[in-house]
């Protein structure tokens, strides 16, 4: 049982990705996104309850949609009018203990998958 993202890539300023995780044996109650740019932190972006609720980062509030499909166990996030400050790997999370953009809430993380956005 693994996390795979995937929908990573290179984008110019203004555009848009759809990332996606397959969360098999782990499509648990709390799932979020996290990212991680060069040289900084990883940080919060999304969490979403198995209900639907949905927490964002106020950097991506308006511009990016967590989602899940828990029929398919599949966790997404969709980035619109994306900004150059946004690159960085993103990676997906299960298994949190609450509706929350820290890292130390949740258990099981995916590898990531690279987004790059340029000017």
């Amino acid at each position: 049982a693994q996390l795979v993202e995937s929908g990573g890539g290179s984008v110019q300023a203004g555009g848009s990705l759809r990332l996606s995780c397959a969360a098999s044996a782990y499509n648990t109650y709390y799932q979020g996104w996290f990212r991680q740019a060069p040289g900084k932190e990883r940080e919060g972006v999304a969490s979403i309850s198995r209900s639907g609720n949905t927490l964002y980062a106020d950097p991506v509030k308006g511009r990016f949609t967590i989602s899940r499909d828990n029929a398919e166990n599949t966790l997404y996030l969709q980035m619109d009018s994306l900004k150059p400050e946004d690159t960085g790997m993103y990676y997906c999370a299960t298994g949190g203990s609450a509706l929350s953009l820290e890292s130390s809430d949740f258990r099981h993380w995916g590898q990531g998958t690279q987004v790059a956005v340029s000017s």
